[in-house]
């Protein structure tokens, strides 16, 4: 009889005494059963096996070739293993809460949590959702009574109780409700949607090919639990970067059955779904740009052609190769207005500008065929997002903004065949009235080349001027010729209300130092507005008597600025007589600066045409309306749709920050004038069309913020401002 070995009578002895015992065999035979596993295999599994036997599932013995590919006469190769030694067993009998003590048993520092805590819906669980994408906006800040949160998570409760568990972030009637995703179950459903949304304030791609049809969005979004860490399940996936980027700022608007749009758990969800959207965007981009020969055969690529992309374009008359270039432009919007990155924003336009240079979309010829449009339009959007990066960030030009290399002829608009010059123009005179604050900047901080801002100054006026002249010409095909949406008559006349925006903005940049010296209204950082900081409140107890006296109400912490009003007030409201002994220098701390070819009367005049112009084209936008039941525009959301797209929020600012210093200026010469009366002067009308002109800016960034949460800081800067200087009763 062969010998039997000291580990089988081991377990001889262990199933006798389980039968002796009269216990449970099957509940003992599971804590002999690592040791059976054990013996399974003559020899431990090989720390690393070849790729095919991976693949087949099939154990692999090391060798090179190993037995299995040998046997099949197949290649065998091996790929390092990621895994860093041997597996841990998992120890399923020990409970949750000693295994959170023993992983902190090596910090004595930090206390063990107090019985009965969820995890889940603990501390940990709150801190989920600042881990989601735009964490860093406002909207996702801890709630006053954060202190006491944390005080109940690690202080023990003194009566021994443990203590009582959070809420979640969300509301609690917004957790009972279905909040739904915008989102499309195709690619025509998506395409669809873009002209209702998107194509009016930003057309990318040629006019429709077919007539508008319903806009469909799903009713269910896909599998998405509480916590918005958690990744969504998309039900239907867009097939090209395009669709797919285009799928991220859709999303941000408020699905038509969403009965609480403005909740917490809806705005996350949106923001999960809309950023999950635009990083598979970006992921199909890579995809699209990527060789083959990269990574079948490194040496090969260098002289490859350009990648072959194998799959129908989403318009009929844009080339698929262009869809990159359009996401990207798509998706450069995207990080600005939902997400706030200034540098994403920049270097997805820079992106863009690098493929559309690659393709030679600068230099078109007159050519005109069925995609020819597309490729004017690709080109010359790329082109405006480049400079908009700029305009925004307050940078330096990446490019010419007049380079002689860029020929290729303009998009057209039926409606409107000037529509196109007439944007373009407007962009090129904005962001140089931006390099001109930027310049300014610099003379004003090294107190030298005055003369040339001058000069500038003089310049840019005369430009924007004319350019504004033109953009106010009426288009040449009367609204009466429209006949449907190949016209994009709507699109035409919301271009030439942007246009007119931002030549109105690039008048202000020009004559805002000179009217106002900079003097900070907004607390924060936005665009070239001088922000308010700890030098502008340094003489804000000193002046805080005289300024009530004298009937100006303390902004924020931008008191002292204001200052200046009290002696320059006849210089800055049309009702008052002009005269060269009237014109005050207020920027008397900047004597090397006299010699503005304007006066401080003119500029002030200009910055208030441009502003109330500015306020009545954003109101004049056309409000998204997608057919529903295939006849009429959506009439059951809560709320109003949003636009969308707005790149140019900037203008925005620039136009509040004029309304509001000539508002005051306005009101410190009516008290001081010495034939006050209680009748209505020219004064008091100029105050009324500057409240009313704030108040359609406050609205209008309100309906953009419904979409774009980056946006809730300049929203929150100009109420807060118009509600300073017009308190309500």
């Amino acid at each position: 009889m062969p010998s039997i070995t000291r580990e089988s009578a081991m377990v001889l002895n262990d199933f006798q005494k389980i039968y002796d015992d009269g216990t449970n065999a099957v509940t003992q035979s599971k804590m002999t059963r690592p040791t059976v596993v054990r013996k399974k295999f003559a020899k431990p599994p090989v720390k690393v096996a070849c790729l095919a036997c991976r693949a087949s599932r099939t154990r692999c013995d090391g060798q090179v070739p190993c037995s299995n590919c040998s046997s099949k006469k197949r290649k065998c190769s091996y790929l390092p293993s990621k895994r860093g030694g041997p597996r841990k067993k998992k120890r399923t009998s020990v409970s949750a809460d000693e295994s959170v003590q023993q992983e902190l048993a090596h910090d004595a520092t930090i206390p063990p949590p107090a019985p009965g805590f969820d995890e889940s819906t603990g501390m940990f669980g709150q801190i989920d959702g600042l881990s989601v994408p735009g964490a860093g906006l406002r909207s996702l800040d801890f709630p006053s009574d954060v202190h006491s949160m944390f005080a109940d998570l690690f202080i023990p409760d003194e009566a021994g109780h443990p203590p009582a568990p959070m809420e979640p972030t969300p509301s609690p009637s917004s957790t009972t409700t279905q909040s739904l995703v915008r989102t499309y179950s195709s690619e025509h459903d998506i395409l669809n949607a873009y002209y209702d949304f998107i194509h009016n304030y930003f057309p990318i791609l040629p006019p429709r090919a077919t007539s508008a049809s319903q806009d469909r969005p799903l009713d269910a979004v896909g599998s998405y639990s509480d916590a918005p860490a958690e990744e969504p399940i998309i039900l239907y996936k867009p097939r090209s970067p395009l669709s797919l980027a285009l799928s991220a700022i859709l999303a941000l608007v408020p699905h038509p059955n969403d009965m609480e749009p403005t909740s917490a758990a809806s705005v996350i969800r949106r923001r999960t779904y809309a950023h999950t959207f635009a990083q598979m965007a970006n992921a199909s981009i890579e995809m699209d740009c990527e060789l083959n020969a990269s990574s079948t055969d490194p040496s090969q690529a260098l002289s490859s052609e350009r990648p072959f992309i194998n799959r129908e374009s989403l318009h009929p008359h844009a080339p698929v190769e262009l869809e990159c270039v359009l996401a990207l432009l798509i998706l450069s919007v995207y990080e600005y207005t939902q997400r706030g990155n200034l540098l994403k924003m920049r270097y997805r336009a820079g992106q863009a500008l690098a493929i559309a240079l690659d393709m030679s979309l600068h230099a078109l010829g007159e050519e005109y065929d069925e995609f020819a449009e597309a490729r004017r339009r690709a080109w010359w959007m790329t082109y405006y997002c480049v400079l908009q990066g700029s305009i925004v960030s307050t940078t330096p030009l990446a490019i010419v903004a007049n380079d002689p290399q860029f020929v290729t002829p303009y998009p057209r608009f039926a409606a409107d065949p000037d529509g196109w010059a007439v944007l373009m123009q407007a962009q090129q005179v904005l962001v140089s009235a931006t390099q001109f604050i930027i310049d300014l900047n610099k003379c004003l901080s090294t107190r030298s080349n005055m003369p040339y801002i001058f000069e500038r100054m003089q310049q840019l006026d005369t430009w924007a001027s004319s350019a504004l002249a033109q953009s106010n010409l009426l288009p040449i095909v009367p609204p009466s010729a429209n006949c449907g949406d190949g016209m994009e008559y709507t699109t035409a006349q919301s271009i030439r209300s942007i246009s007119r925006i931002k030549l109105s903005s690039s008048q202000i940049k020009v004559h805002r130092f000179r009217a106002f010296s900079d003097i900070p209204i907004f607390i924060k950082k936005h665009c070239d507005l001088t922000a308010a900081n700890a030098g502008t409140t340094s003489s804000c107890d000193s002046t805080k008597n005289s300024r009530m006296q004298n009937g100006i109400s303390s902004i924020q912490c931008s008191c002292g600025g204001l200052d200046a009003f009290q002696q320059t007030s006849s210089d800055y409201t049309p009702s008052s007589g002009s005269s060269a002994s009237s014109d005050y220098q207020s920027v008397s701390q900047y004597s090397f600066t006299s010699g503005f070819p304007f006066s401080i009367q003119h500029s002030a005049k200009v910055c208030l045409r441009a502003a109330l112009l500015i306020s009545r084209m954003f109101s004049s936008l056309p409000i998204p309306q997608p057919i529903d039941d295939g006849c009429k525009s959506q009439q059951n959301l809560v709320i109003q749709l949003p636009r969308t797209m707005p790149s140019f929020a900037c203008c925005l600012m620039q136009g509040s920050y004029a309304m509001l210093m000539i508002f005051y200026k306005a009101r410190v010469e009516k008290q001081m004038s010495q034939d006050y009366s209680d009748k209505v002067s020219p004064s008091d009308r100029l105050i009324e069309e500057l409240r009313q002109g704030l108040e359609r800016i406050i609205a209008t960034v309100t309906n953009y913020a419904t979409a774009f949460e980056a946006l809730d800081g300049m929203r929150d800067e100009i109420e807060g401002a118009y509600q300073t200087a017009f308190p309500q009763p």
